[in-house]
């Protein structure tokens, strides 16, 4: 197929002269629907996540008050995620320890001496295991040194398998999607090139000897 010489050459600025044609809610309304299509196919396609915790107690021991078990609490908190406890955990859940590290994250209470212990993974039924085995690990890592802490920990309750995903629906997406969408439109909205302001025409006047012609008519 070979070009028309005859058909003449796309101006430059024709794709700017159509953009500024276009309604100036064009842009707010394509930023919309191409966010939502977006964030609605991230939704679909990826593949939901599945959140199980469990809880375990610090309780303070004859020797000891609730105040130190409150403070021993946070402490277990912090060191829930580190390798001395998941290198035991990796045991009892049958995953690597790099998975334990992606999946568990560990909260602690201001006002309660509790832990709890979140696993996320795409099987509902091995974030419910690597919960558990994280909140074994801790638990037994922190009772061998009961004996200088006199504080127990003990296990308050288990994670159980998950019955619904706790990442967002394609419906979520698709919503988070076209509200970024409509903010870049909005954005694009704001430094669109604005039609130019057509100028009055200019008024003739006659020329000196146009005057002069005139005036010997006259």
């Amino acid at each position: 197929m070979t070009d028309d010489p005859n058909r003449p050459a796309a101006r430059p600025g024709t794709a700017l002269a159509r953009a500024r044609a276009l309604p100036p809610w064009s842009l707010l309304a394509a930023g919309v629907l191409l966010g939502g299509a977006l964030g609605g196919a991230y939704g679909a396609l990826k593949t939901p996540q599945y959140s199980a915790t469990s809880y375990v107690v610090a309780v303070p021991t004859e020797k000891s008050d609730p105040a130190a078990a409150l403070g021993f609490a946070q402490a277990y908190g912090r060191v829930a995620t580190q390798l001395a406890v998941l290198g035991d955990a990796q045991v009892w859940a049958g995953v690597p320890v790099s998975t334990l590290r992606g999946s568990v994250r560990a909260a602690t209470s201001p006002d309660a001496p509790m832990v709890s212990v979140t696993a996320t993974s795409e099987r509902p039924d091995l974030a419910a295991d690597i919960a558990n085995a994280v909140s074994r690990s801790l638990t037994r890592h922190a009772n061998d040194t009961e004996d200088s802490t006199h504080v127990e920990l003990l296990q308050f309750s288990r994670a159980i398998e998950p019955t619904e995903a706790s990442s967002l629906s394609a419906g979520a997406t698709g919503l988070i999607g076209a509200s970024a969408g409509g903010l870049l439109g909005g954005l694009a909205l704001l430094v669109r090139p604005r039609r130019a302001e057509q100028a009055p025409p200019a008024a003739s006047v006659p020329g000196p000897a146009t005057a002069v012609d005139v005036h010997g008519q006259l």
